[in-house]
């Protein structure tokens, strides 16, 4: 028997099944694609669940919205999106301050290097008959002259590069003092003013955007603040739960300070007590801990949820949260972010939920084998893709071993080759097409790879109609 066949054998659209969508930055173009291939098909999910951008694809999905992310109009088809985790403007200042000190220094070199040329030709007139170069000979004995002069560049070298490279200093710190931690930190005193290197804001803004764009309508009402709009989209979801285009929501994100994984959760009031209420742990508490109920009183916590997929660890700011007072946490401000390793924590809450099966669509392709490998990127944020995507594969690999010691089949959708690094938003070359690909192409990429990889052998062999 054929592998497609046996995984055709295995799939059926009237078991319990969860979309589960994981990745960071431009792996949500390849999850827009995936998603419409799904939805033109006609594929019959239960749960929409995601970790990283992955969040912003189930936010849409749950809510039969997933359109948003893939027409011309959409999440990924505007230009704002090439402005998402940029580098802070302080450090990017500070950047070029660097670069320009170092022209300044080089000033009084490149007149040095100037004789160099000048003394040459004057030689080589000679040689030839021609008299040499006297003017410019005497020109440049004058330049020189002058430049080195006390009250020349001596004088204003110094002060140059102390103006630039401090202006520099002082952006960086005053940035980095606008971002405030919520809780006491630690280390010398100069490390309160280095801001990190990028910024997860331009992203988070246009998520939100984009839902209110379509909750509000032919309206001209003003975006409301985050915490807001995430109400009234699970006040929405939840009066409407496994209704016609509505599906159940769960994600997942990873809280610093208690360390541990985070899963917030919509569902429907039989799973919330047969799955969200079961005791998986010694302590009761420990579930509380850890399990977000957003059709509760934790929906005030859904925004957190976006924001906290939506940031990377280390080189963006932290999300910071302030539990309610009634929480496990006590009114306690934690700091969240997306961690690719919880991948396997949301496999396992699916399965507590009673799902059978999973789609799970990553943009991070196979692990190749010898003699596969390809030019490493010097970029810095090309650099911190690359870790990124390394992690990814990783964490995939152990999502199916849990889902696997869960007795959860999982379908997998993703490319065989992905030239796009998760932060490459201006895309990236390609040695192996020797071109340039964007990010739109992601887009294009997912809708074939559901169709080959999943629709065609597996819901069209479990006789699901396709089409």
């Amino acid at each position: 028997m054929s592998e497609a066949s046996a995984a055709a054998d295995s799939y059926s659209p009237h078991l319990r099944t969860a979309l589960l969508l994981t990745g960071i930055g431009t792996d949500g173009a390849y999850h827009a694609g995936v998603l419409r291939a799904l939805h033109d098909a006609g594929v019959k999910i239960d749960v929409a669940s995601g970790r990283g951008v992955g969040a912003v694809g189930a936010m849409f999905t749950a809510i039969d919205a997933g359109a948003r992310l893939w027409d011309e109009r959409g999440f990924w088809r505007v230009p704002a999106t090439r402005q998402f985790y940029p580098f802070r403007p302080a450090i990017r200042g500070a950047a070029r301050a660097v670069a320009l000190a170092i022209a300044i220094v080089a000033v009084p070199l490149a007149v040095m290097a100037a004789g160099l040329v000048v003394f040459p030709i004057d030689f080589l007139l000679k040689m030839v008959g021609l008299g040499g170069a006297s003017g410019l000979t005497g020109w440049y004995l004058g330049l020189a002259q002058t430049a080195f002069a006390p009250e020349g560049l001596p004088t204003w070298v110094p002060r140059l590069v102390v103006l630039v490279l401090g202006a520099a200093g002082l952006a960086v710190a005053v940035t980095g003092a606008r971002i405030r931690s919520p809780r006491a930190q630690q280390g010398a005193w100069w490390w309160r003013y280095l801001p990190p290197p990028l910024a997860a804001e331009p992203a988070i803004a246009h998520a939100w955007t984009v839902l209110w764009d379509l909750l509000r309508g032919a309206t001209s009402l003003r975006e409301p603040s985050h915490r807001e709009l995430g109400r009234r989209y699970t006040e929405m979801l939840g009066e409407n739960v496994r209704q016609p285009g509505f599906y159940e929501l769960v994600l997942v994100a990873h809280d610093v300070d208690a360390h541990r994984d985070l899963i917030f959760a919509l569902v429907h009031e039989r799973q919330r007590r047969e799955g969200m209420g079961r005791q998986t742990r010694a302590d009761a508490d420990e579930r509380r801990a850890e399990v977000f109920d957003l059709g509760g009183v934790a929906r005030e916590h859904f925004a957190d949820a976006i924001a906290a997929a939506l940031t990377l660890p280390v080189v963006t700011e932290y999300h910071a949260t302030t539990f309610t007072t009634d929480s496990y946490w006590r009114g306690e401000t934690h700091r969240l972010c997306d961690r690719v390793g919880s991948l396997p924590r949301l496999v396992d809450e699916l399965a507590a939920m009673g799902v059978a099966q999973i789609v799970l669509v990553a943009a991070a392709p196979e692990p190749g084998g010898p003699h596969t490998l390809s030019a490493s990127p010097i970029a810095g944020r090309a650099r911190v893709g690359e870790f990124l995507r390394s992690e990814e594969a990783a964490a995939i690999h152990d999502a199916l071993a849990t889902a696997s010691r869960c007795g959860v089949q999982v379908f997998t959708i993703r490319p065989e080759h992905n030239p796009v690094g998760p932060l490459d938003f201006d895309g990236s070359f390609d040695e192996r097409s020797s071109r340039r690909h964007v990010v739109d192409e992601l887009i294009a990429l997912g809708y074939e790879d559901a169709y080959r990889q999943f629709i065609e052998p597996v819901v069209g062999a479990s006789g699901e109609t396709v089409g």
